[in-house]
């Protein structure tokens, strides 16, 4: 007479395995989603704020001068390039920039919000230095939070300068 091992059919029986590949697949798939939406968000923001700089540095360069309230407004439109995104870590450093005769360089005006001033803006500006001439640096940054990921990665920083030069002069005054 022969005695039954009662885990002998075990190997043999397939019938929760879908369940179980299931279970092991799934935290792998939602954390590749919750990833994807996070990434796909920190582009989004990050070519916001590319936006937001380049808007800023128009604004401010389309006259010979410029006043306080031309350059808040100007500041004020660079936020509302990044809606839908929280402006609460929105910072802009809006510096004009003269070239004398030598082409040296030296900051005219400086207006700068909710961000330390960039002090390698005269460094950056050396390639653009011509005789007589000027630029506008903006330098745009922006803390963008991961609604996932955020235990992760942290808060990530980003920032943005754009170059312009004035568009009726070759330096932008302030008034």
């Amino acid at each position: 007479m022969k005695t039954k091992r009662p885990f002998s059919g075990l190997w043999k029986q397939d019938d929760g395995l879908a369940a179980i590949e299931a279970a092991l697949v799934f935290p792998l798939l939602l954390t590749m989603l919750m990833g994807t939406y996070d990434l796909g968000n920190a582009i989004l923001a990050n070519t916001k704020v590319v936006r937001a700089s380049q808007v800023v540095a128009d604004l401010v360069t389309r006259k010979r001068a410029t006043n306080n309230t031309e350059v808040l407004e100007a500041i004020e439109a660079g936020k509302l390039a990044l809606e839908p995104l929280n402006t609460g870590s929105f910072g802009v450093d809006i510096a004009s920039i003269e070239f004398d005769d030598e082409a040296d360089s030296s900051i005219i005006w400086r207006r700068t919000v909710n961000m330390t001033p960039d002090p390698s803006v005269l460094n950056r500006v050396e390639a653009l230095a011509e005789e007589n001439a000027g630029v506008v640096v903006v330098s745009v940054r922006y803390t963008y939070q991961p609604f996932f990921a955020h235990f992760l990665t942290g808060d990530i920083s980003m920032m943005e300068t754009a170059f312009a030069r004035g568009r009726k002069s070759a330096v932008v005054r302030y008034q």
